[in-house]
């Protein structure tokens, strides 16, 4: 009872409420979506359009209430900054789902390699395809005459993530630009994560400027052999078990890494769950919420960097359903996968029993399963 005394303090309310600062930063994990109730201030953009469904039902029909009721499951995806002549890729699709009662949230993500079957979409007039994933929001968002949209490739993307995990609608959805994400630390001043493994940048050097190309890559983007194309001193990241203040730029880096020993996706993933829960607790410090030009910086950051739908509901709607909920309230849950192979790398799939979490994440029963498999349980939470 004291715990939940201490979530509902005044200046959170305040927060909340006033403003709507970082409501789902605690109620769907990420900062970013967060910052989208915070559109009418800063510029970020609103698209209700996001969560159109390919074939609306009878149901999805129903007028939109104020009160959101039962349990929640918000779709949250990262791409690269694009400009809109330029294919869209999911290279981040994380799902939070808030139960009904409200008491915690859990993030699990869903592998961008990860070979499902995408739907047909005529909006975009692709056919059925049997693929990696990520591609779902490629072939979404295509307009005609060489331009692409990432709010209508969203829609293709959320029915595919709905037809693997059997969400059959998402209650809201957002967008990221990942050069959002580094905006958001630099106003926040940084970022503290614990370093959960040793990690080598692909990427970087460092002082953080782009590592050399080999002489035979500098020209070739395309081909497999110049997919990791660089050479060079990389900066690296040392496993700690106390937190590490992060630079933005080293966190942007350090959570897109999958490549070096013992280092896969499903790692990459981890560090970007732990990324959002690292943000949102950064975003609900006093350092942030106390200074009122940091806010207003952190808001201001958002603006530009992220497409939201709210599933109709206000600013106030979401703020008053989620204010419970804290940072430490959060699960961040790993979906066991492997590879699949047949002439060579064909992308990921689940191990049985993922359809099991699934299950219990429509029918609103995560916990229990969780507690009958802890080791789908990140570690680090």
């Amino acid at each position: 009872m004291a715990a939940s005394t201490k979530r509902r303090s005044p200046l959170w309310a305040r927060i909340c409420v006033g403003i709507g600062a970082v409501v789902l930063v605690t109620g769907a994990g990420t900062l970013v979506a967060g910052q989208a109730l915070l559109s009418r201030y800063a510029g970020a953009v609103t698209d209700e359009s996001l969560l159109d469904p390919i074939q609306p039902k009878p149901a999805e029909a129903a007028p939109v209430k104020s009160d959101i009721n039962g349990p929640v499951n918000i779709l949250l995806v990262g791409i690269d900054p694009r400009d809109d002549h330029t294919a869209p890729l999911a290279d981040s699709i994380v799902v939070a789902h808030i139960p009904r009662d409200r008491h915690s949230a859990y993030l699990f993500s869903l592998p961008r390699d990860l070979r499902v079957d995408i739907p047909a979409f005529p909006k975009s007039g692709t056919g059925a395809d049997r693929t990696k994933i990520n591609a779902a929001m490629a072939y979404g968002s295509r307009l005609g005459d060489g331009k692409y949209s990432p709010a209508q490739g969203f829609q293709l993307l959320a029915t595919t993530v709905g037809n693997v995990t059997g969400i059959r609608k998402f209650d809201a959805g957002a967008i990221v630009n990942f050069g959002g994400f580094k905006k958001i630390v630099e106003a926040m001043g940084g970022v503290e994560m614990v370093i959960d493994m040793d990690v080598k940048s692909e990427h970087l050097q460092p002082d953080g400027k782009t590592r050399e190309r080999i002489s035979r890559c500098r020209n070739d983007h395309t081909s497999y052999s110049c997919a990791r194309p660089y050479t060079g001193p990389q900066k690296v990241y040392t496993k700690s078990d106390e937190p590490v203040r992060l630079q933005a730029w080293e966190a942007l880096d350090y959570v897109r890494q999958r490549y070096g020993e013992n280092m896969t996706d499903y790692d990459r993933q981890r560090h970007q769950q732990q990324f959002i829960k690292a943000m949102a607790k950064q975003a609900m410090s006093r350092d942030v919420v106390t200074d009122p030009a940091k806010l207003l910086n952190v808001m201001e950051a958002a603006g530009g960097s992220l497409t939201f739908a709210g599933g109709g509901h206000s600013i106030v709607d979401w703020a008053l359903e989620l204010k419970s909920l804290n940072v430490d309230d959060m699960i961040t849950v790993k979906l066991p996968g492997e590879g699949v192979y047949g002439g060579g790398y064909l992308g990921e799939q689940f191990l049985p029993g993922v359809d099991d979490f699934f299950e219990a994440v429509t029918e609103d029963k995560v916990a229990a399963f969780l507690l009958d498999h802890p080791t789908y349980i990140n570690e680090t939470n």
